[in-house]
């Protein structure tokens, strides 16, 4: 099957969610590695869940964390995207950029050429003006995605999603406008 991704990086394409997506997912979610600047490992029904959220965001909005693939072998590695945020901080509401990648994918560049990519299609095709992206204190290697890609760091906050996970709670969140 032809993949009819609605754009490409130079390694990677993006499209919505489909539900042949959700095994490769779940598994990649129910990873203690991937997750652990996360509360908890997701099971196959949360993972299915929110799955389902991102393609309802993306009928919605156009954008999403997108299905990131890479062009050469066809496999799935994680997402790369968008979501809009409203949440109750500062900052928000607000379109953050975000990522997550199975574990055979890190430190091969994905993460900053996908959301690299994703910043050019938020600000030149979906003309939006500020984009934030948040992560926990402690997740150094998604805030150095964030200097990466030439976001600036803005400050710390408590998550207010995250009050029953004290370890998770303290964020840093950074942004980056449209030149």
């Amino acid at each position: 099957m032809k993949e009819k991704y609605i754009f490409k990086s130079t390694r990677l394409g993006f499209r919505n969610w489909i539900s042949e997506d959700l095994e490769e997912f779940a598994e990649m979610n129910k990873d203690l590695d991937v997750m652990e600047h996360f509360p908890k490992p997701l099971s196959r029904t949360q993972s299915e869940k929110l799955m389902k959220r991102m393609q309802v965001h993306y009928e919605k909005n156009g954008y999403t964390y997108f299905e990131t693939k890479r062009l050469d072998t066809g496999e799935l590695i994680g997402f790369i995207g968008l979501a809009y945020q409203e949440y109750k901080t500062e900052f928000t509401p607000a379109i953050d950029i975000g990522w997550r990648l199975k574990k055979d994918a890190w430190g091969r560049g994905y993460a900053t050429e996908g959301a690299l990519r994703c910043l050019t299609f938020g600000f030149n095709e979906l003309g939006i003006k500020k984009i934030v992206s948040t992560c926990t204190i402690g997740n150094k290697k998604s805030e150095n995605v964030m200097r990466k890609i030439g976001m600036k760091k803005m400050g710390e906050f408590n998550h207010p999603e995250l009050t029953e996970f004290p370890d998770f709670r303290r964020c840093i969140w950074y942004e980056i406008e449209k030149k």
